[in-house]
């Protein structure tokens, strides 16, 4: 890779039309990182400590906790350090290195939130041969084609990034590594590239929205045949969270990718959104909408406060 290269690093400029703004950012960032970690770390650890949730659909839940725990430490470290005024350089591998895993934690979050819809419209849709479908080998197989399809879409995506020759200029208009700001960077056509990034995101997205709405709406057919509005309601309540947090995931993905003009700041906050605020949202969304974790969380901090006062 290096080899096709003369640049050594690139200069993460920031986000676009921010001037002046480095020391706001910085203290809202230096907030919303940590309690990121702190709300995911919480939700892990309420599953992991209560035997009532060992389900699959805690079990998911756990696995999304933990990528929304990853995802925001592929950049919040780096826009925290050149908030501070400290060096907004990048090594080439560095850049080449967060282009990977944004898109390799991006892409099997997705492929998560999917396998969950088919989660719940299999608890919904068939209560009865729900511990048959949803035993642990086919959960761990669920999971591990997740992580596989996110590994095989960010290695082709990189590899096709930085497959170009970069030899100058190098600085980044953007507060990250991504595709659509490095690519114009390239001294040779990148038009291939380009298209082959924008055809992989689109195809994957498309894929995994269709499979989601197939599971959503086979799941709103369900609930309109429960007689109940208390049996409805139920059914609801347990697939409200998820949606949310789909909504919050997979709408982002669809501005920034699919816009036909590219707009600089509206890109920058849409990503932002994406990538730091919806992993804290995650956190708030399935522990305030979720009884059994809100339970699990209660007893961990009775536990906690005994031990101290005893």
């Amino acid at each position: 890779m290096r080899n096709h290269t003369e640049l050594n690093e690139f200069i993460l400029l920031g986000i676009p039309q921010t001037e002046g703004m480095k020391t706001v950012l910085l203290g809202i960032f230096s907030l919303i990182y940590p309690l990121t970690l702190l709300g995911n770390l919480l939700i892990l650890l309420a599953i992991v400590s209560s035997s009532t949730l060992h389900t699959p659909m805690y079990f998911f839940l756990g696995l999304l906790s933990i990528l929304d725990m990853l995802f925001p430490s592929v950049l919040c470290p780096k826009m925290l350090v050149y908030f501070s005024g400290q060096n907004r350089a990048i090594s080439y591998k560095g850049c080449a290195v967060q282009l990977f895993f944004y898109h390799f934690l991006g892409s099997t979050e997705g492929c998560l939130y999917s396998v969950m819809a088919y989660d719940r419209f299999v608890a919904i849709c068939h209560p009865l041969r729900y511990k048959l479908i949803m035993r642990p080998g086919v959960c761990v197989g669920l999971v591990l084609a997740a992580w596989l399809v996110g590994c095989l879409q960010a290695t082709i995506l990189t590899s096709f990034t930085f497959q170009l020759p970069y030899c100058g200029p190098n600085q980044v208009d953007h507060f990250f590594c991504d595709i659509p700001v490095i690519l114009p960077l390239a001294c040779a056509d990148s038009s291939f590239a380009q298209g082959v990034a924008s055809t992989s995101v689109g195809f994957l997205a498309l894929m995994l929205w269709l499979s989601i709405c197939a599971s959503y709406t086979r799941i709103g057919i369900a609930i309109l045949r429960i007689r109940s509005a208390e049996g409805r309601q139920k059914a609801f309540s347990t697939c409200s969270a998820h949606l949310t947090a789909i909504l919050c995931a997979f709408g982002p993905i669809i501005i920034v990718y699919l816009q036909p003009t590219p707009n600089p700041l509206l890109d920058a906050m849409v990503q932002l959104l994406n990538n730091t605020v919806s992993p804290m949202l995650n956190s708030l969304i399935y522990s305030l909408r979720n009884k059994e974790v809100k339970s699990s969380l209660k007893r961990i901090f009775h536990n906690v406060v005994f031990t101290v006062l005893h």
